[in-house]
């Protein structure tokens, strides 16, 4: 009897010790099982990573060409604008020229001065005209005028009876403010009061 306990007792061992190899090996089945589905995992993880990365640098590099393109196509229009920016103004002045042209003509043609001379004159009535309408250019007005050294600029001085102010007696060349900016000054003789 002792015998068959013992082998009993020797079976369940045994049984034991199978049960725990069994358990043990499938425990390295399933760690094994485990590893493998996360190493897939991480393989999947790690190429959608990479895809990620691969249509970033993509973007990345279109954007960077669309913005190269932008700046060339802005480089391009700054210097068309600066290259055109006088394009209204000369259009404007070809009527005018035109008409000095047709002037010399006509005094080629006659020798009738006083038709020449209100031609020419209508002529800078009309480039002055258009300068201050479109342009915002107006001629200071100086002669007889008190004297402004913010617009007027004086060359010559002398000493008049009847003043009793610095007052333009002559104007050597026009002065010109644009937009109200005084851009060229007037060049004049001031009379001053005699004292």
């Amino acid at each position: 009897m002792e015998n068959t306990e013992d082998k009993k007792k020797e079976e369940e061992i045994a049984d034991e010790a199978i049960q725990t190899a069994e358990d043990e090996c499938s425990l390295e089945q399933q760690e094994e099982e485990n590893l493998e589905a996360e190493e897939n995992e991480l393989s999947l993880k790690i190429k959608a990573l990479e895809d990620e990365v691969k249509g970033l640098k993509d973007e990345l590099l279109r954007k960077a060409a669309d913005t190269e393109n932008y700046r060339k196509r802005l480089l391009k229009d700054k210097e068309n604008a600066v290259k055109y920016a006088n394009e209204s103004l000369l259009k404007d002045l070809l009527d005018p020229i035109d008409n000095f042209s047709r002037a010399i003509e006509a005094a080629k043609k006659t020798s009738d001065f006083e038709s020449l001379r209100s031609g020419v004159e209508m002529t800078e009535n009309q480039i002055l005209s258009m300068l201050k309408n479109n342009w915002g250019l107006e001629r200071i007005d100086s002669d007889g005028k008190p004297f402004d050294p913010e617009c007027m600029e004086a060359y010559q001085a002398e000493e008049v009876e009847g003043l009793d102010k610095e007052t333009v007696i002559a104007v050597f060349q026009e002065g010109y403010r644009l937009n109200g900016k005084v851009i060229r000054t007037s060049k004049v003789k001031v009379g001053k009061p005699k004292a």
